[in-house]
């Protein structure tokens, strides 16, 4: 017979709360790898890892970019997910490029004076649109997977949604950024318990090295792994607690905060679907870039951009006027993407006119040797005349570059907008709503107002390089407006200055949108041409970072430089699928 202590032990030992399984721990970090087979840059090796298990295990490009997409949502739950939206480029391995809309769009309900004020009839404020239900587009990011994998892929979303399922339900180690980012966002976080259950436990932000776990996004990934993106998502029991929260913000009793509520309903989330659309291209020395359409600025604003600085023949190759080029050539071009750009399908775009070298050849003859006065005015191209926009985008944001053996190459950029995004976590799902409205206009009248089922205008700039077919390049960046010029200002390093594509993503950062100054980081001004650029006119602001690029460069005899940030946004994450051939 079984002694009396032990037969209770075991019995206690039953009735006790199984222990929680160990974190996932997360891989070396490097910011380069060279090598064979297929290669990956994000911004955390979680994902870079999982991208490079289903190249190794015969996926293609496009399965191993969803894989990382899907464990960015885990892991970078303030940039990205399933709850927002974004653009992918794709280079097939007959090398033709395609490219997928994932945009979130306004609800039907939605009009040109949503953001007004009843009272005033005044632009309600920013942050008011921010932190709300009223700035959440209806999400676009499992459409675009959904999409991406019937055109593209090889393997099913239910084998691809695996990493990002066993991170959310065993934990990840939670690194430097994200603990900043959560204690950046404490105060607002708390208004929403179903956030503040997740991220901030016992009231306060997990700090870096803890365990983060997430079971409800688990669940909410496996349902979709088991009944589709459309049953799993835009219809059904996830569709309905959507629109629950976008209508009926769940803020925490005695909240001061104004969250206002939005107007999207189930019939949004079901109508939605992602757009493929013709890639928007431009020559430069040689080389074709190959971005997105509108509603992207992405492609059109770097594309001419390029064009500009080609329009001067060779660069100076003084780093003093080269950069200043640069500068001028953004002023310029943000004129243009502030007047003309929107959503086709509300606003005439007139793209071919602003990637015409023609175009180009005109707005170029307006740089001095010294800075213009921002604003500068719009070039003239045949579209009827509309007031300027001034749409802010958050800073938050993230990019994958993949690549494989095959020669398909992905370029991914996704978000949810601001870091956080609306704020509001969809009660017992586990994922983060966007605010991505808050990319319109908030007034009536220009090219980006808001309107039912209309795209915003967004900034991401997933772009591809080509000779000929032949991929040269692939990158892109998180942040804002800036995801522009830090796209272009790599490029700019790698084609103009001659910098290697991880010298280029690494170098110091200016940014200039038409604004009366510049950003710039601390590193761009220690240089001695920031001075010299002062003497001729230039202003800066200082501000801590500048995007966080992730890209690939093909070499000869089939070698990929897989490349991602040193420091910025601490560090991204770079592998191959093989060092030798």
């Amino acid at each position: 017979m079984m002694p009396l202590l032990l037969l209770l032990a075991l019995v206690l030992s039953a009735l006790a709360p199984a222990a929680a399984p160990a974190a996932v721990r997360p891989p070396a970090k490097a910011a380069t790898a060279s090598g064979y087979g297929g290669s990956a840059s994000t911004v955390d090796p979680y994902a870079t890892r999982a991208a490079i298990q289903v190249l190794r295990d015969g996926g293609n490009a496009v399965d191993a970019a969803i894989a990382a997409a899907g464990v960015l949502g885990v892991v970078e739950p303030y940039s990205a997910g399933i709850g927002g939206g974004g653009f992918m480029v794709i280079r097939n391995g007959r090398g033709r490029v395609r490219t997928i809309d994932g945009r979130e769009f306004a609800p039907a309900a939605f009009t040109d004076r949503s953001f007004l004020d009843p009272a005033t009839g005044e632009p309600i404020p920013f942050a008011e649109g921010v932190t709300s239900g009223l700035g959440v587009g209806v999400p676009g990011t499992l459409r675009t997977w959904q999409t991406a994998l019937a055109r593209h892929g090889t393997r099913q979303l239910r084998t691809l949604l695996k990493p990002g399922i066993r991170l959310a339900r065993e934990g990840f180690v939670v690194d430097e950024t994200l603990a900043e980012q959560t204690e950046a966002n404490q105060e607002r976080f708390a208004d929403f318990p179903a956030t503040a259950a997740i991220y901030l436990p016992g009231g306060r932000p997990l700090a870096a090295g803890a365990t983060l776990r997430n079971p409800d996004l688990g669940r909410t990934y496996g349902l979709i792994a088991r009944r589709g993106v459309r049953k799993g998502f835009y219809t059904g029991a996830v569709a309905e607690k959507i629109v629950q929260t976008v209508r009926q913000p769940p803020v925490r009793p005695g909240a001061a905060r104004i969250v206002r509520p939005g107007v999207m309903a189930t019939g949004d989330l079901a109508a939605y679907r992602a757009i493929r659309r013709p890639a928007a291209t431009s020559a430069y020395r040689g080389f074709t870039i190959a971005g997105m359409r509108p509603p992207s600025s992405g492609a059109t604003t770097v594309g001419e951009s390029l064009n500009i600085l080609e329009a001067f023949g060779d660069p100076a190759g003084d780093p003093t006027t080269d950069l200043h080029r640069y500068l001028e050539a953004t002023r310029l071009a943000f004129a243009d993407r502030a007047a003309y750009l929107g959503d086709p399908a509300f606003t005439p775009v007139p793209l071919g006119c602003l990637l015409s070298q023609s175009f180009a050849d005109e707005r170029q003859k307006l740089i001095m040797p010294t800075a213009a006065e921002s604003p500068v005015a719009a070039g003239a191209c045949p579209q009827p005349g509309s007031a300027p926009s001034d749409a802010a985008e958050g800073p938050s944001t993230t990019h994958l570059s993949v690549a494989d053996k095959r020669g398909n190459v992905v370029a991914y950029t996704f978000t949810i907008e601001q870091t956080g995004g609306s704020g509001s976590v969809v009660p017992g799902r586990g994922f983060l709503l966007n605010n991505e409205l808050t990319d319109f206009d908030f007034t009536p009248g220009k090219p980006n107002s808001p309107a039912a089922r209309k795209r915003p205008r967004s900034s991401m700039s997933p772009t591809i390089v080509l000779n000929g077919r032949r991929p040269v390049l692939v990158l892109g960046s998180p942040g804002g407006s800036t995801i522009i010029t830090t796209v272009l200002q790599i490029l700019v390093n790698r084609f103009e200055r001659g910098m290697s594509l991880p010298e280029a993503i690494a170098a110091p950062r200016a940014s200039q949108r038409n604004t009366p100054s510049s950003d710039a980081e601390p590193a761009f001004l220690a240089q001695p041409e920031a001075a010299a650029l002062v003497a001729l006119g230039h202003r800066f602001t200082t501000i801590p970072e500048i995007g966080a690029a992730a890209g690939i460069a093909f070499k000869r005899g089939g070698r990929q430089l897989a490349a991602a940030e040193p420091v910025r946004r601490g560090g991204g994450s770079a592998m191959v699928v093989s060092t030798r051939k």
